[in-house]
């Protein structure tokens, strides 16, 4: 049996799985013609995305190999960027955490101190806490997207050497971003377990969504670093849109201050499936696929952000050393 017939056939197993797991799925809550409305369009939604999935594969499937095959040089890369991001400096890599503490410190001041207004809604938890677990995978989004459209231009002297292959460039920016993420998680578990929230089974989740916020930065950083080279005002435009996103997602209050359209509306940003994901992981004690239609929403999302943005940065690519 082929590659290609092994990964259409483990994915249809997953299809299949998820389609019945749809239909069979019930919520006594909801009501009853938005539940079947949500099961007709997420099984069309899945059988679409694998019947789009077969039809592309092989154009699909180039950058996950490539990013494979390369994944030593890789990974010596990131801890150089890392590195050198922070060198000459006298406090070196420190500069990289100061920046999110002094953010988060600000937040609490203003909400708490400051402001004295609720934002957790009903939650009982130290608005601190509730702020830190929404704030570090934004601060992973946020960073890793800034340094993933810049990708190219920072390493324009690589984009010149025909022997290099440009396509691990944005990786190499997000997983430099992920070691800054990695130690603030560390932080925030810290934290949480000075303030009496004790380790439970749901932490585990936390890996699952750091990848989930990783492989949707990485897919939306192909399209972006792609476009830049063209349009360099498109790195002004994604600092401005990071800048209200913080707020649209929402991390700073909660949704449930809002009508029922409105929440759902919130929901259709993917970061918000993140930041709610690692609240419900340190706090709420609940796990990710008890919110199934936001799951199979999120990861619909993402695999056409990173699909989409393989096929653009193929399309692209030839063109790259051109205008650099």
């Amino acid at each position: 049996m082929s590659r290609k017939s092994k990964v259409l056939l483990v994915l249809f197993v997953i299809l299949a799985a998820a389609n019945l797991y749809i239909i069979l799925h019930h919520n006594p809550l909801a009501d009853p013609f938005q539940e079947v409305l949500k099961k007709i369009i997420s099984c069309c939604l899945f059988d679409s995305a694998y019947i789009g999935f077969i039809l592309g594969y092989d154009k699909i499937v180039v950058l996950p190999v490539e990013l494979y095959q390369n994944r030593e040089l890789i990974w010596k890369l990131a801890k150089n960027d890392f590195k050198s991001k922070y060198a000459g400096s006298y406090l070196g890599i420190v500069w990289a955490f100061i920046q999110p503490v002094v953010t988060v410190l600000v937040y609490w001041f203003v909400f708490t101190v400051g402001a004295r207004t609720d934002m957790t809604g009903e939650t009982t938890y130290p608005f601190v806490l509730w702020l830190i677990c929404g704030i570090v995978p934004w601060f992973f989004f946020s960073d890793a997207l800034g340094q993933g459209t810049s990708a190219l231009l920072s390493y324009e002297f690589l984009v010149k050497k025909v022997v290099f292959k440009i396509s691990i460039l944005p990786i190499i920016k997000v997983l430099s971003s992920l070691f800054i993420h990695l130690f603030l998680c560390a932080v925030t578990l810290i934290l949480l377990i000075l303030n009496g929230f004790y380790p439970t089974i749901y932490w585990i989740q936390l890996p699952y969504f750091s990848l989930c916020t990783f492989l949707l930065v990485l897919g939306m950083s192909y399209i972006t670093c792609s476009i830049v080279v063209f349009f360099r005002d498109l790195g002004q435009i994604i600092s401005i849109a990071l800048q209200v996103g913080v707020w649209i997602t929402p991390i700073m209050w909660h949704l449930d201050f809002l009508s029922r359209p409105m929440q759902i509306l919130f929901k259709l940003n993917p970061v918000y499936y993140v930041v709610d994901g690692f609240r419900m992981a340190l706090l709420d004690k609940m796990w990710f696929w008890e919110h199934f239609y936001s799951t199979a929403y999120f990861w619909i999302f993402t695999a056409f952000m990173f699909i989409f943005g393989a096929l653009v940065f193929k399309r692209l690519k030839v063109h790259f050393a051109d205008v650099l």
